[in-house]
């Protein structure tokens, strides 16, 4: 039986932003936090590196926006830039009142107080970190303080199907539990979506199981554009290990030195960028790419053992740790290491309020696109950028939500003309296909043959999944292939309107950068791919 819970805000996803954003409306809000899985199932938790924030006085917002912008390619948004790094400040000394344990700087060298490491892209130390599991300790912060709130109900297990649109103006969701396989409808005032990324499109991915795509790919449903998803950031240091799934070997221990070898021991990346080891993630990972298709190898090595034992123990414990159960000892030889899919840059369009083309509805964090990253992120703006906007997003909803009129009644989940499947096969093998020539023909690097196979094999794909959408009831297995196939979709045809190289878009038909920078820009009318804008 199908239930209707009506609510003030609901935010769909239980990660950084969804949380802050709960926690920055005040107390008299109704407020519903979705999980899709159990609380702890998302990117924030399992984010090593830390949190940009221009704290001492070597470094200044200036210097922020400037990196951030070459990082990017030169595609960055300036109003948005400036917006979050003059916020940096006031997010880690929110985060510091709420608990949250940031390394602290024993040897009194910086003036505020903090620890403060150096990442790619980065031209001053200015990321906060709590160790080197600086989301865990975040999240857990966050859940704690969540836990004492008493207007917000937390609903683990589960997992958005679409969105609900009346008169143009965003009222709901319809909502599928893990459990017990029930779908519910989720009325809000103001609806948010905060369900992250979208890189387990890829076979190899830093991320959780549940970064499929999933809000990116209900907001496309219901009519907002997306804009920059070609932009995929592959992470050129995830541990390479047949039992080590998804462990990222986080960017701070190039920060403090480590080297990137070859199976021979030999250092390659000053060949590659003058910046060697510190360059962005997009040339780290083209190189360690170039080196092992070149080789033939399987992976490179990450080698931190130069530095003291105490050192590595003390700034890398969770990473020494992981390490040491595949018996690799981190501190007397190198970590075998593959690039994998990381970030999606790309996402939801937004304002600076995080407001979507439909009224009431809002996005935040990495399933958005604010301008923020460009073509490629910047090593720890992405806390940064989750937290800035859950503060932005808040105050907006906050001062229009007394004008919002409840929706009128919401039409049940109708499953009266479908059944259970007897083909769970078809879901398994389709979801292997698609995150198999996604990697091969739509990864680090791409050509106009590569992204054409990966195309049709999308539009075959999409027209076999919904055929057994429409005749088979659904299962979360279900519901995260066909928001796949929409974004491999979505990040194919915007691959394919970029006629150059910039930032993690490498084509070796378009080497070149052009002179103008500009994004790209996809519509739901579009959809087709026989109109694609390109807007500054």
């Amino acid at each position: 039986m199908s239930t209707q819970l009506n609510y003030d805000v609901v935010i769909i996803g239980s990660g950084a932003s969804g949380m802050a954003l709960a926690l920055q409306l005040p107390t008299h809000t109704r407020i519903a936090l979705l999980a899709k899985d159990s609380y702890q199932q998302c990117s924030t938790f399992y984010a090593q590196g830390g949190i940009s924030a221009v704290l001492e006085q070597d470094d200044s917002f200036e210097l922020h926006v400037a990196d951030t912008q070459n990082a990017g390619a030169g595609l960055c948004d300036e109003n948005t830039i400036k917006e979050v790094a003059a916020a940096g400040p006031a997010v880690i000394e929110w985060l510091a009142n709420l608990g949250t344990p940031f390394t602290m700087d024993e040897q009194e060298s910086s003036t505020s107080g903090y620890h403060l490491t150096r990442e790619g892209g980065h031209s001053r130390r200015r990321v906060v970190h709590a160790a080197d599991a600086t989301g865990k300790a975040m999240h857990q912060t966050l859940n704690a303080n969540i836990a004492r709130a008493d207007n917000i109900d937390i609903f683990e297990h589960s997992v958005a199907i679409d969105l609900i649109i009346q008169q143009q103006r965003c009222v709901g969701a319809y909502v599928y539990n893990r459990k017990n396989h029930q779908v519910n409808v989720f009325a809000g005032k103001k609806m948010v979506l905060a369900t992250g990324g979208a890189n387990k499109v890829y076979l190899y991915t830093s991320n959780p199981d549940g970064a499929t795509g999933d809000g990116i790919a209900i907001a496309w449903r219901a009519g907002c554009r997306v804009a920059n998803m070609e932009f995929i950031q592959f992470h050129p240091t995830c541990l390479f290990h047949p039992k080590a799934k998804s462990f990222l070997i986080t960017e701070a221990l190039r920060g403090e030195g480590a080297r990137l070898l070859l199976p021979d021991g030999t250092r390659f990346m000053p060949r590659f960028d003058e910046r060697a080891e510190l360059a962005p993630r997009d040339i780290v990972a083209r190189a360690i790419d170039h080196e092992m298709k070149r080789l033939g190898a399987e992976c490179v090595f990450l080698d931190i053992s130069h530095k003291s034992s105490e050192f590595i123990k003390s700034h890398f414990p969770t990473i020494y740790e992981r390490c040491k159960e595949f018996n690799i000892d981190i501190t007397r030889e190198p970590i075998p290491v593959v690039p994998a899919a990381h970030y999606t840059c790309g996402g939801v369009m937004t304002d600076l309020n995080g407001h979507t083309d439909i009224q009431n509805l809002y996005a935040i964090g990495e399933v958005a696109y604010t301008g923020l990253h460009g073509a490629n992120r910047m090593a720890s703006n992405s806390l940064l950028e989750c937290l800035t906007f859950a503060f932005t997003s808040a105050r907006h909803i906050l001062s229009t939500l007394e004008r919002v009129t409840e929706p009128a009644p919401i039409r049940a989940w109708d499953e009266s003309q479908v059944t259970d499947s007897d083909e769970e096969v078809v879901v398994s093998h389709n979801w292997d296909e698609l995150r198999r020539f996604m990697w091969d023909y739509v990864g680090i690097v791409r050509t106009n043959k590569r992204l054409e196979r990966a195309l049709h094999r999308t539009h075959l794909l999409k027209s076999e999944i919904n055929e057994y959408y429409g005749n088979f009831r659904v299962t979360s297995d279900l519901l995260e292939l066909r928001n796949l196939v929409v974004v491999a979709e979505l990040i194919i045809r915007s691959a394919m309107s970029r006629k150059e190289s910039r930032g993690l878009h490498y084509s070796l038909d378009y080497p070149q950068l052009l002179e103008q920078a500009k994004i790209t820009v996809l519509t739901p009318e579009q959809s087709s791919g026989k109109k694609l804008s390109l807007v500054e």
